[in-house]
């Protein structure tokens, strides 16, 4: 018997990354479209940025930094929760922390991804530095698939 093979029966893992962007939500609702046919497991992720070291001005900061987080977090969750497709799919939602890039590969490697759905990167910006997307296409570990 071989090992085995990701992808040869349709992925069995996708991960689409969420941050609460309307290119997220979009690549999730197409994410839950392709779990619904695939008969997979959706992996919502969302990946919490960490602060820098001495951006905190003291204690106090940090405390408030973290409640803004967990309300963020619940707030792409219900965000997500109400994406066209999401209630006729299994599916987990997954909190990562780091900078996207090095948070989804985290959360594909975890989750064992098949497959990664992300939205197009809505920041002119990384039309210079290069999208998360573009990285996460060069890597060369997964299907990747962007959603505009």
């Amino acid at each position: 018997m071989s090992g085995f093979e990701r992808g040869t029966d349709g992925p069995k893992v996708i991960v689409a990354g969420v941050d609460g962007s309307a290119s997220s939500l979009r690549a999730a609702a197409y994410a839950a479209g392709l779990a619904r046919r695939q008969n997979a497991l959706l992996a919502l992720a969302y990946v919490q940025p960490v602060m820098a070291a001495g951006v905190s001005l003291g204690a106090p900061v940090a405390g408030t930094t973290e409640e803004i987080a967990e309300g963020l977090v619940a707030e792409i969750r219900e965000a997500a929760e109400r994406v066209k497709e999401i209630f006729r799919v299994r599916w987990e939602f997954h909190t990562f922390r780091g900078d996207a890039y090095a948070g989804l590969v985290s959360a594909a490697d975890e989750l064992k991804a098949d497959a990664v759905v992300v939205g197009a990167s809505e920041s002119a910006g990384h039309r210079f530095v290069g999208s998360v997307a573009v990285r996460l296409v060069k890597a060369g570990r997964w299907p990747v698939t962007v959603v505009p």
